[in-house]
């Protein structure tokens, strides 16, 4: 998830604190749609794996814990402070 967690740091530059992991990363716009794909590109690389987006929601993308659990599931959210 470090990874995940610097990606939208380094897109999102005015941040003021750390990102909670069930924070919602559309409607708070860490996550627009002009960096979405790069978004699941990301995912993809990480894992390992490609991401259909005919099985996916944009649910499956709204918090960190979703984004963990859909795509990252051998991931460790610890390192992420709730907020």
């Amino acid at each position: 998830m470090e990874r995940v967690v610097a990606w939208l740091n380094e897109k999102n530059p005015g941040l003021d604190g750390p990102i909670g992991v069930e924070e919602d990363l559309i409607e708070a716009r860490l996550i627009d749609s002009m960096d979405f794909l790069e978004f699941i590109d990301l995912l993809e690389e990480i894992s390992g794996s490609g991401i259909d987006l005919q099985e996916v929601t944009i649910d499956d993308f709204r918090t960190l814990a979703r984004v963990k659990e859909r795509f990252l599931a051998a991931g460790d959210l610890a390192e992420t402070p709730a907020g």
